[in-house]
């Protein structure tokens, strides 16, 4: 039989507490529903690759490297599959490495990011779906800010595009922040302020509770979030949990699998060609 494998690739965390609670999560569960695979591990960042085997003295793989090990062990069809939440500078990254790659496998497809596809007929609504998968986290409050990481990249558009969505689907109450893009954490409370809200939750937009959500969104420094909006005198009330942690939020990635095994949307970073308007 052909032998048969799914890297998961995610952004990484040197913290072992978010590692456990949301990427193993997510691979165990990719484990439990794809039997007839073989499932790897990988991360983007090499610097937190480089920290986890100084200090805990873990190996983990960067794609290419994970790729190879698979084509060395014989591996004759791959799936690839990002954790990442937008198609930024890492998924991009990902790209390079599949394509270079395609030629070793009988197979390879890539798998998209959360945050991907929205509005037309023949596709997936992605901002949609990560809504209704987190609207635990985002009824019977005041407000929420969600607070992702941001980047220079032109993925960065997927910020403002949430924002968008949110509010057209009801969500007026809740305002999207980013530690180094935009929406800035001005803008977020500007908004914030015309809408007279005096109390909120910080949930952060990302896959694990790490660096980002446990200091820039919620210590007491001066500069986080948490301290921004309460000089403003918001109350602020904390979720230090990653989205890796919902259920519903990891059935996406379950989803996003499925999609490109069939075939449907996106194969090796390539959408198929849609019909004209």
């Amino acid at each position: 039989m052909m032998k048969k494998a799914i890297l998961v690739v995610s952004f990484g965390t040197s913290h072992l507490d978010a590692l456990k609670s949301s990427i193993d999560k997510i691979e165990n569960r990719i484990k439990d529903e794809f039997k007839g695979y073989d499932v790897f591990r990988a991360f983007t960042a090499h610097m937190i690759i480089k920290k986890l085997k100084v200090t805990h003295d873990m190996v983990i793989f960067t794609p290419e490297e994970a790729l190879e090990d698979l084509k060395n062990k014989g591996y004759e069809e791959v799936v690839v599959q990002p954790l990442h939440i937008i198609p930024g500078e890492e998924f991009d990254y990902i790209k390079g490495i599949v394509r270079r790659y395609n030629k070793n496998f009988e197979s390879i497809k890539l798998g998209r990011p959360i945050f991907f596809y929205q509005g037309m007929d023949e596709l997936p609504k992605d901002y949609s779906l990560f809504i209704e998968s987190i609207k635990d986290v985002l009824n019977n409050e005041e407000s929420v800010v969600l607070f992702g990481h941001g980047t220079a990249h032109s993925g960065n558009a997927v910020y403002g595009m949430l924002q968008t969505v949110l509010e057209d689907e009801g969500y007026d109450n809740v305002f999207v922040a980013t530690v180094e893009g935009y929406p800035t954490i001005q803008s977020c409370l500007n908004r914030m302020k015309k809408k007279g809200v005096t109390k909120t939750k910080l949930v952060p937009l990302l896959l694990v509770a790490g660096d980002h959500a446990k200091n820039d969104m919620a210590s007491d420094e001066e500069d986080s979030l948490k301290s921004v909006l309460q000089r403003n005198d918001i109350e602020v009330k904390l979720h230090i949990h990653g989205l890796g942690e919902i259920d519903s939020f990891g059935d996406l990635y379950i989803t996003r699998i499925y999609d490109t095994i069939e075939d449907r949307y996106l194969n090796a970073g390539k959408t198929k060609k849609l019909r004209k308007h």
